[in-house]
């Protein structure tokens, strides 16, 4: 009865670990188009750090697998604890593709600003001495 128990409690307790639905990060969003070079270099750091922390857990979620995967050999019901969603993996390609979306906009915002002095032609200059 003991032994019973506790195999629903872990199971209980690893179902209930077992993911969550992503969240994917639109790729192109209405506040794009007012966005200035400074805003998405921010936008694109927020995201980064983003990344690093859905990397993080997703390793997390990779490891919980392996160890439900292998005490599944003994107990199966523990196999119901898997994270089949990848919600991390995909929220974090999500982000990269919407990074890749705001690198193309800083291209054209994010512009030098042109130079309209002239450089002095050199070759002109020492001819001319």
């Amino acid at each position: 009865m003991a032994l019973a128990l506790a195999v629903c409690l872990l199971v209980m307790t690893l179902v209930g670990c077992a993911g969550r639905a992503p969240n994917l990060e639109p790729l192109v969003q209405a506040s794009d188009q007012t966005l200035n070079c400074d805003q998405i270099i921010a936008e694109t750091k927020i995201n980064n750090d983003k990344i690093s922390n859905l990397a993080t857990e997703e390793g997390w979620k990779v490891n919980q697998n392996v160890a439900a995967g292998v005490v599944g050999l003994v107990i199966w019901p523990v196999w119901f604890g898997m994270d089949w969603q990848n919600a991390a993996g995909k929220e974090g390609q999500a982000l990269s593709q919407r990074n890749e979306y705001l690198g193309t906009l800083a291209k054209s915002r994010c512009a030098p600003p042109s130079t309209t002095a002239s450089i002095p032609d050199r070759s002109a200059a020492s001819s001319a001495r």
